[in-house]
């Protein structure tokens, strides 16, 4: 029987992303031209062909603006949880603004959707060392489970020895730490998955990673997470990258340009291919949470 993976959907607009931060901040979205709604309308499309479920993260300020998407993707058997209200790195924000945009995320998906939210994913997967009191504040809203955690070195985001595979955030005396056992204090954790090569980790489950890698590579490397290492995979893709007639961003530098619009005509087809070639359920169906 095949491994069940985890299939997620980080639900934001081309303009959200952290690569444009400087040239597109908040106060400018509600003037931008808006493609997220049509965008998951199509990756929803894509899953229902092949009964496929999965784990949308939105972000709450796409949900208040667009307030009939939440119950569009609930209605169709996909899981909700939250992105945070405003695409803002953690490190970007002190403790007070991110305990109101996490708070904030969640009452309001919750209300639109009528059941509870459980699960949090940080804008660009921002939670490291130097912000691990983000769980506090998960923990102290009501959340369960975190899928935040990227188990590599990047500009953006990483924590390179955290555990690459499900376990916890468990807090003791010395602050936060990665554990296979809850504790008093301990939050599900389901990193973001890497394939380990020599002493490395290395990008291989979504985003702008699968767009850049043929994908022969992806599936080789996916395939070799679940036969070698026996272990399920969290993959993980935006709306917008199903998009290439997307307005482009005037001012973004070359290196976010080039991650930014990479191969987008493809994301669709090499889509349809990873969920008819893995099994994927949603994380909340997967995951024991009592």
């Amino acid at each position: 029987m095949p491994i069940s993976n985890y299939l997620t959907i980080d639900v934001e607009d081309y303009y959200h992303v952290s690569a444009f931060e400087k040239i597109s901040p908040p106060a400018t979205w509600a003037g931008r031209e808006s493609r997220v709604e049509q965008n998951t309308d199509r990756v929803l499309e894509i899953l229902d062909e092949s009964s496929v479920k999965a784990t949308f993260f939105v972000l709450g300020w796409v949900a208040e603006r667009f307030p009939a998407l939440v119950p569009r993707i609930a209605q169709q058997g996909h899981e909700i949880a939250s992105h945070g209200y405003l695409h803002q790195r953690v490190a970007l924000q002190d403790r007070n603004s991110y305990r109101e945009d996490i708070c904030r995320s969640k009452k309001l998906l919750e209300d639109q959707l009528g059941a509870a939210v459980d699960g949090y994913r940080a804008p660009s997967y921002s939670i490291t060392r130097q912000t691990d009191w983000a769980f506090d504040e998960l923990l102290e809203a009501g959340y369960r489970y975190d899928s935040s955690i990227f188990p590599m070195q990047h500009d953006f985001y990483g924590i390179p020895d955290w555990p690459r595979f499900a376990g916890y955030a468990v807090k003791n005396s010395a602050g936060w730490a990665a554990s296979d056992k809850p504790t008093a204090t301990a939050l599900r954790e389901l990193p973001i998955t890497t394939l380990r090569l020599g002493q490395r980790n290395f990008p291989i489950a979504g985003g702008g990673y699968f767009r850049l890698l043929p994908y022969a590579v992806t599936r080789w490397g996916l395939s070799r997470i679940n036969r070698q290492e026996q272990q399920p995979f969290i993959f993980y893709l935006h709306p917008w990258e199903f998009d290439p007639q997307q307005p482009r961003m005037p001012g973004c530098s070359a290196k976010s340009r080039f991650r930014h619009y990479l191969n987008l005509s493809r994301t669709g087809s090499r889509f349809k291919r990873l969920i008819k070639d893995f099994s994927f359920v949603p994380i909340q169906s997967g995951l024991d949470l009592d």
